[in-house]
Parts: C-alpha cells; structure tokens; sequence
C-alpha cells in the first residue's frame, strides 16, 4: 500500500474513477464484477494501491468504455512505471515539483506561454538562481541550489534522441525584464536563441505592439499526453505547481494557447526580435 502516491498514480486512479462513474456503477458493483473487495477498487482510484496494464483492461471493459485509445494510454501509464531520476529529491523539494518532472518525462508535447519570464526549461543556471532568489519567504541558499540544479536537469528532456515537441510563445515583457542584470539577461538571450534552432523547438514572440492577447494574466504550461483525456494544465504559482486536469479546464486552455500562437510572430520573425533586444543590452 502506498503512502505517498505521485501524480501520475493519482491520475490514473482518477481516471478510472471516472470511467467507474460514467458507467453509473459504485465501488461495490465495481468490485463485484472483479471479484474483489470494495476496498481494492477505492484503493486503486486513490493510487494507494498499484494495478496491473490487464486489469486496467478488464476495468475498462466492465465500465463499457469503447475508447481504445484511452485504454491502452491508462494501461500504459502501469506499464511505464519508472524511479525516475526526480525521485533523488523526493525529500529536498515539495512533491508536484517531481510530479512535474515526471509529466515532462512522459509527455507526447509540450506547450508553453509566459508573459513576465522565461520558461524553466529555456531558462540558464544564473537566471534561474535568481529567479529562485527572489521567493517569499526567502529560500535558504541550500534550497535556491537544490532547485536550481533540479531545473537544470528537468531540461535533458530537451536533448534526448527524440524529444516531444516543445511550442513556446513568450511576451516581450518577459524577453526585457532583467533579472539578475544586463549581463545574465544577455546571456539567457543568447541561450533562447541557441534554443530556437533545434528541431522540434518552436519559439514565438508575441510584441509590445499585439496589445491585448488571450491569456494575458497568467503562464500556462500545457503538458499533452498519450490522448487529450490525459492532458494536464500546469500554472505556476508563487506555492508551486497547480494541476488541471477537467476536461473543460483542459479545453480553455488549449482555445487559449491556439489563440495566443496566431497572435504571435513566426518563429523567424521572433529570432530577429530576440536578436534586436539582445543589441539593446
């Protein structure tokens, strides 16, 4: 039994629970037609307890759920189990920070908009400790090191042999504020640009000049998976990562990014945009 299950256990569990309901069955009818008992099925929908990619089938059929696709995205996610590197700082950093990392490990795409920063993946080691620098209450250097680092690593998922695809739209705002000073900020400038050039990297702009854009009060990180039912919405507060996961959250935020890219620049326009603010400094 488990303790203390990651997102992606709780996900699961999540997910099937919803299929149990969409059948309008209840736990105990649940367990009846398994042959369990009903704490086994509670269990399992609370990711306390593991389940295997042929019960997950045999769940999903109990519940008449037709949805193929969907089926083999659920049984995958008990065949993928991995102790994922993130696992080594499962008491140095709060737990949807690894959850975070964990998402990003098994994610088909990725797409981000921020408005005042440059996203955590793009981001350089000193921009980031700085970023980190300027939590309230104030991080202890210990702590600003441990999340630096784990940031860093988050970013091999940008150089691995086929990366999921990554679609990034920053502000200006964010391309002009200096954190750290002119010195870091020319060099994460640099660092966005060397970015931009990779393959399966995208990276828009949208200009002073847009004006209002959709989802202009916030950065979205938009974690796609195996099939949208398994999409999850990650916004960054000052507490930490929050997870959407309903599929009308999913839907706005998927309007809004669509959005958001055509009011963009081209990826060329935004590297001759990055390349003119890099002049300024």
């Amino acid at each position: 039994m488990r303790s203390n299950p990651t997102g992606r256990q709780l996900r699961l569990g999540a997910e099937l629970r919803k299929l149990r309901e969409r059948a309008g069955l209840t736990s105990t009818q649940a367990s009846q037609l398994l042959g369990v008992q009903q704490n086994q099925i509670s269990n399992v929908e609370a990711g306390r307890a593991g389940v295997s990619p042929d019960r997950v089938r045999t769940l999903a059929c109990n519940y008449d759920c037709g949805d193929e696709a969907l089926v083999e995205a659920l049984s995958s996610m008990v065949s993928e189990r991995t102790r994922g590197w993130w696992e080594e700082y499962r008491q140095l950093l709060p737990a949807a920070l690894l959850d975070l990392a964990e998402l990003e490990h098994h994610a088909r795409r990725l797409r981000t908009s921020v408005t005042v920063h440059i996203p955590g993946l793009f981001q350089t080691t000193e921009y980031a400790r700085e970023i980190f620098r300027q939590a309230v209450p104030a991080l202890p250097p210990p702590d600003i090191e441990h999340r630096v680092s784990f940031r860093v690593k988050r970013q091999a998922i940008l150089f691995r042999d086929s990366p999921a695809p990554q679609q990034v739209i920053i502000h200006e705002a964010a391309l002009r504020m200096r954190f750290g000073g002119s010195d870091v900020t020319r060099n994460q400038l640099r660092y966005l640009l060397e970015m931009s050039d990779r393959e399966r990297v995208t990276i828009q702009v949208v200009p002073f000049a847009t004006g209002t854009f959709a989802g202009s009060g916030q950065s979205v990180y938009y974690v796609e998976g195996p099939v949208p039912q398994l999409d999850t919405v990650n916004l960054d507060q000052s507490h930490g990562p929050v997870f959407l996961e309903a599929e009308s959250q999913l839907d706005k935020y998927r309007v809004t990014l669509d959005r958001l890219e055509a009011a963009a620049l081209s990826p060329e326009e935004s590297q001759g945009f990055i390349h003119d603010i890099l002049k300024d400094l």
